[in-house]
């Protein structure tokens, strides 16, 4: 396929909806009965919402699961192998919620009592909902994203380079995703990509990132 064939680069934005499960977690026990049943977009909002959502200081742990652990369990043992946790490492989300309850399936073994947390510090299960919106902006010429990306925004960063990994081929980011269709032209761009693990990061350095690698690929100031 010729380069005037491939379709153009369609940015678009994308805003976190939050819709409560109902399910609340008090002990850890509740907390492994809980994560095998609630819908597995729960277990993708607790890994990913945080990056979307704002905030003041940086949370001391990447994921919702870990903090709660940590925080109103008390046991930092715990959270510490949950915060290890990198979803980026599964392909498959039920295979990253069978990890989770594997973790915490093996540390209810060594305890000799359920940790509870306080009835007003309950676990909340809450299921994320993906709005996309268009931004009308079509970039054709993969030297352009080195000048878009510094000025996408956080929704459009997280759509394109974290939320493509459900919805792609080979589960890979939105860039890749066009890139690829150049042939072996991109290639090593694309390898730099891939080395990016945007989990254990801010959106807003997971824009520094991309916007060097594209600079310095393009050769653009």
């Amino acid at each position: 396929m010729s380069d005037h064939e491939i379709y153009p680069f369609v940015v678009k934005d994308c805003a976190l909806i939050q819709i409560a499960t109902g399910y609340k977690a008090q002990s850890l026990k509740d907390l492994r009965e809980y994560l095998s049943i609630v819908d597995i977009d729960c277990v993708y909002y607790h890994f990913w919402g945080a990056l979307m959502a704002p905030a003041f200081e940086e949370p001391e742990f990447n994921n919702d699961f870990a903090s709660w652990v940590y925080k109103e369990l008390n046991d930092p043992l715990l959270a510490e192998r949950l915060a290890m946790v990198d979803p980026c490492d599964y392909e498959d989300l039920e295979d990253l919620r069978q990890e989770l309850i594997d973790i915490i399936e093996y540390r209810m073994d060594e305890l000799e009592y359920m940790p509870v947390a306080k009835y007003d510090k309950q676990f909340h299960f809450i299921r994320g909902f993906i709005v996309v919106f268009d931004t009308y902006k079509r970039i054709k010429d993969p030297s352009h994203l080195a000048l878009e990306i510094p000025k996408m925004t956080s929704g459009s960063l997280f759509y394109h380079f974290i939320d493509a990994r459900r919805r792609t081929m080979g589960r890979v980011d939105d860039f890749r995703a066009w890139l690829y269709g150049f042939g072996d032209k991109y290639l090593d761009l694309c390898k730099r990509l891939a080395e990016i693990d945007p989990f254990f990061t801010t959106l807003t350095e997971l824009r520094r990132v991309l916007s060097e690698i594209f600079k310095e690929y393009f050769g653009a100031t």
